[in-house]
């Protein structure tokens, strides 16, 4: 045997920014690293030690989406809500934007931003609000 196994999908790396999870998705997202990613998210939320408020979720990567992406990205913003957490979806794309409408998919628990500062911002997180890193000086 060599360990290697091609079925084991690559995870999402799933960051804490204090209170916010952020998740950024590129390139093509495969059924078994969407799965994986849902319960990640709901774990982490789950588990945390600190309350988790927020999950930012950058598809701005991501140039296709699917019924079955869609259907679990509105069951990540579902389990969250449970778990008494809001989504953001950000980066949504036009044509990916077209293809859930054609599709059907509302994505209902989800709320959209144009990008991933606009989803912080959204969730009361904005960097403007960071105090500044360099004192003024004689004050």
């Amino acid at each position: 045997m060599t360990g290697f196994s091609a079925a084991r999908p690559a995870p999402v790396p799933v960051l804490a920014l204090g209170d916010i999870l952020l998740v950024t998705l590129q390139g093509d997202l495969h059924d078994g690293t969407a799965e994986q990613l849902q319960h990640d998210i709901t774990h982490r939320i789950a588990s945390s030690p600190t309350r988790v408020g927020g999950v930012v979720i950058d598809i701005s990567g991501v140039e296709i989406v699917d019924s079955f992406l869609g259907r679990i990205l509105a069951e990540i913003a579902a389990n969250a809500r449970l778990l008494a957490a809001r989504t953001v979806l950000a980066g949504m794309r036009p044509a990916v934007a077209i293809t859930l409408v054609e599709l059907g998919l509302t994505l209902p628990g989800l709320v959209t931003a144009l990008n991933a500062e606009d989803a912080l911002a959204l969730l009361g997180r904005t960097s403007s609000a960071a105090p500044p890193s360099h004192p003024e000086e004689g004050a």
